[in-house]
């Protein structure tokens, strides 16, 4: 069904063109100025505009410019050679004089379409994948099944779940989805669920009153409410206690919030986008995430795939890395040498695009005569960064499942990673689960993300 924008600003006019449109099967939205056209709507996913060209503010024919290709068809009380040569002159695709017979603009608006019914369509289409690739980089396959459905969803209100590997670009998805969203001139809030304190998130999220707690000396509105009409990105989403999650719940459920120490609710117009690298699904059957907040998330599910699947992904993202580094550090033209080119390919890159991002960042500041070499990007050295002492874990020291006397070579690093943590945690401190893996309390806390083990909260 082709989209059209009507942008009128005698209401009556308006209304009377939207039944008609829609009556011939058009789906119609409205508008009454140019300014409410661009902050309520993405031009470019419309088929055709139809425009008044006496408007308030600003002529209709400023909305050609602002379509960003798309075929702008005038209305003009004033019939006269003039008005149309020069809306034709400035890119309109054709005009109509005031008052004009229904028959008549049905035959001009099916006539505009048929000349190339995917024009439109395609130019939108163009437009959107350029606005992805300037902010998240992927010609894969797995990624291109990412964009299609990106540019499906968001241009609805519905909730998104993104689910990835730490590091791999969720965020840049999220402000993607709503950069191409009718929000997208709107507020656009960004909060880390795992960097806030338990003990200040309802306070964060929902805002308090004052004298609700200790500290409280004046009222503050929450970040869901400073989202209100434009979008609220909730990463690791799976780091929210419990009962911040029942309130989550009730602004999905019924768009209003209470803040903390408060009796009276307020309504909120907001977009949730949700991110986890977690199984949300498991932790839900076994209690440490809600249900029902799960099936309310779960709309429309964006799975972004780990760098090591993105096959030649890997090399196109690092150049266009490399890049914006130079640029953004002044650098000139640098280059990668053939061995970090291989050492870029071959590596598993576990921490994904934040690391390549990171080590190229790094070969940047450090090379000499513009070419970053293996040895600067610094990668080899962490392809086996947890080294086990010799005869420390082994499968009979572990209750890893596996029978006893079962040869080690069945168990992947990451078997025994997991499964030694997941004995010991409550008994050692990370430093002590560290010092025991041979590894770093960094690359602790980054084996934990990248497996999905939260660190156990203490009690």
């Amino acid at each position: 069904m082709h989209r059209i924008l009507v942008i009128e600003d005698e209401s009556a006019n308006r209304s009377n063109l939207k039944a008609l449109l829609e009556a011939n099967a058009f789906q119609v939205q409205t508008a009454s100025s140019i300014i409410e056209a661009t902050e309520n709507f993405a031009l470019p996913s419309f088929n055709l505009i139809i425009t008044d060209l006496r408007l308030p503010g600003q002529p209709g024919t400023d909305i050609i410019q602002l379509a960003q290709g798309v075929p702008v068809l005038v209305m003009t009380s004033y019939a006269s050679l003039r008005s149309a040569v020069d809306a034709m002159k400035l890119g309109a695709v054709d005009y109509i004089a005031k008052p004009f017979d229904h028959d008549d603009i049905i035959e001009i608006v099916g006539n505009i379409l048929a000349k190339d019914p995917g024009s439109v369509t395609d130019i939108g289409k163009k437009r959107t994948e350029q606005e992805i690739g300037d902010l998240i980089y992927g010609k894969c396959q797995a990624m291109r099944k990412v964009f299609t459905l990106m540019k499906k969803v968001a241009p609805t209100e519905a909730t998104v779940l993104i689910q990835g590997e730490t590091g791999s670009g969720k965020e840049l998805a999220a402000r993607a989805i709503h950069k191409l969203s009718q929000r997208r001139n709107q507020e656009y809030i960004c909060i880390n669920c795992a960097a806030i304190p338990e003990s200040l998130i309802e306070s964060e999220l929902f805002g308090h009153e004052k004298g609700a707690f200790t500290g409280a000396v004046s009222a503050r509105n929450g970040l869901i409410e400073a989202a209100d009409g434009g979008t609220l990105f909730l990463d690791e989403i799976g780091e929210l206690p419990l009962e911040a999650q029942a309130r989550l719940l009730r602004v999905l459920q019924e768009g209003e919030i209470r803040r903390v120490g408060s009796t009276q609710s307020r309504q909120v117009d907001v977009r949730l986008i949700a991110a986890t690298h977690r199984n949300l699904k498991a932790l839900s059957r076994t209690g440490q995430f809600r249900e029902d907040l799960y099936y309310r998330l779960n709309v429309v599910q964006l799975k972004l795939p780990p760098l090591r699947d993105r096959g030649s992904d890997i090399m196109g993202l690092a150049e266009t890395l490399l890049k914006k580094c130079s640029k953004k550090l002044g650098a000139g033209d640098i280059q990668f040498s053939e061995d970090a080119k291989r050492a870029i390919k071959d590596y598993h890159w576990p921490g994904n695009v934040r690391e390549l991002e990171n080590a190229i960042e790094r070969g940047t500041i450090l090379c000499d005569h513009n070419i970053i070499t293996a040895e600067l990007l610094d990668i080899e050295s962490e392809v086996d960064d947890i080294n086990i002492p010799q005869g420390l874990i082994s499968p009979n020291q572990v209750n890893t499942g596996y029978q006893i006397g079962q040869p080690t070579k069945s168990l992947s690093m990451e078997d025994y990673f997991q499964q030694f943590v997941l004995e010991n945690e409550s008994r050692m401190s990370e430093t002590e689960l560290a010092q025991r893996l041979g590894i770093s309390r960094k690359s602790l806390w980054e084996r934990r993300q990248k497996l999905g083990i939260p660190r156990k909260r203490q009690s």
